[in-house]
């Protein structure tokens, strides 16, 4: 969580870049497209959030066309440089610059709170994805009863995390010490987090934690957390990175002598490019599974099932299916569900209402803030996936599934 001094510091700075704001708005025609913002980390070592945004815009072409009350909506997309000061600016100049109605963002806090912050400063409605709740409502000073006026989430919790990692490891022969690899960033401190994170939950399932404390971000030398695993003994080792710290971590376990019996790592394997620099050791690496071929949810924009969705991606890519598809595909059907109900999408009053007034079925799930117990904040489900490399490459296999939800477990967890 964020201190309170460096709350304060945030909320100035970001108070600062939001002042202008009380410029008065320029009137658009009625037929204007509806101006709607992206904010994504498309380059940097969040860049693998971004990987399906060119994808996902051209499958929506039609029902962006198509648009809300009349006018085409226009999607203008902006790289977030997988820097949150970045994100906070370029988010200021789409509300004052370009006059959007809507902001979307997705990739982890670090993308996702800034652009809140800075819609929520300017009374401009916002929608995420791709973020914890904790982090997104704790880290911006909220609590789940009070909430936010302008700025709304449709993600997993630590929680489903939790419960998905879990019932991975369920029955698995391992001697239940388990080794944290977090970061001293908003993820990572969420994830360490002693009262809602991972290291409670573990000791009340009965498992024995080493935690060593958190790393700096891009830290480059794992020497320390390597050598309290190793003393410890933990057969499994878990954690949220990003693909650069991971692939030196992993390297340098392997040249020390630590060969985890599970690897459960977060954020940072989403995608088969990593485990293609990984190589033939990253074979029974597991993560979360946010969104899979195999979800029983059809799209309402595009009339596409999951299936249907990682066909069409890999028909335009010639490369194998990946998470991030699923959860930018549902961010665009939100953005486009809504201002399709808004009385007047100029109006951000309307806008927030239809916002708060979802209910609709997206490829990761039905989104409805009506009903959640967290203010703002509609929950997603969490899987959890393991990464095998057959004839065909690296496969993804659904190997827990902690939920109510449908969707069958393809694969029973391998250790490594």
């Amino acid at each position: 969580m964020i201190t309170g001094t460096r709350r304060q510091l945030l909320a100035s700075a970001a108070a600062a870049l939001a002042a202008p704001a009380l410029l008065p708005r320029m009137a658009r025609a009625a037929g204007d497209p509806i101006r709607v913002g992206l904010v994504t980390p498309a380059t940097g070592p969040l860049a693998f959030f971004a990987e399906p945004d060119d994808f996902i815009l051209s499958q929506f072409a039609a029902a962006l066309s198509e648009g809300a009350n009349g006018r085409p909506i226009e999607i203008i997309v902006k790289d977030s440089q997988s820097s949150a000061s970045r994100a906070a600016e370029i988010t200021a100049e789409l509300i004052l610059k370009d006059e959007v109605a809507l902001v979307l963002s997705a990739g982890g806090p670090d993308t996702v709170n800034p652009v809140a912050d800075q819609c929520e400063l300017n009374g401009v409605p916002s929608l995420s994805t791709a973020c914890p709740w904790q982090p997104y409502v704790f880290g911006r000073g909220s609590t789940p009863e009070q909430g936010f006026e302008n700025t709304f989430l449709f993600a997993f919790g630590l929680e489903d995390i939790i419960a998905a990692y879990l019932k991975m490891w369920d029955g698995a022969e391992v001697n239940r010490k388990v080794g944290l690899l977090l970061a001293n960033d908003a993820d990572g401190n969420a994830w360490g987090d002693a009262e809602f994170g991972f290291p409670p939950a573990l000791a009340a399932a009965g498992y024995e934690v080493t935690d060593p404390g958190r790393y700096s971000p891009m830290a480059d030398d794992f020497t320390a957390q390597i050598a309290a695993f190793r003393q410890a003994g933990v057969d499994i080792v878990m954690g949220t990175m990003v693909p650069p710290e991971f692939l030196t971590y992993w390297t340098q376990a392997q040249q020390q002598g630590l060969h985890s019996k599970i690897a459960t790592i977060g954020k940072c394997l989403l995608l088969p490019s990593v485990l293609d620099s990984v190589g033939p050791s990253g074979d029974g690496l597991s993560c979360e599974l946010g969104w899979h071929p195999a979800y029983p949810f059809t799209s309402t924009a595009t009339g596409q099932n999951a299936a249907q969705i990682a066909e069409a991606w890999t028909a335009a890519t010639g490369r194998p299916w990946v998470q991030t598809i699923g959860l930018k595909h549902a961010l665009l059907e939100l953005a486009v569900d809504v201002l399709k109900r808004s009385a007047d999408p100029a109006d951000p009053a309307s806008v927030i209402e239809a916002i708060r007034g979802t209910d609709v079925e997206t490829t990761i799930g039905r989104a409805n803030w009506q009903t959640s117990p967290i203010a703002n904040v509609a929950k997603a489900s969490m899987l959890g996936g393991q990464w095998h490399r057959g004839d065909g490459g690296w496969q993804l296999d659904l190997v827990s599934n902690p939920t109510d939800q449908p969707i069958p477990v393809s694969h029973p967890l391998d250790l490594m």
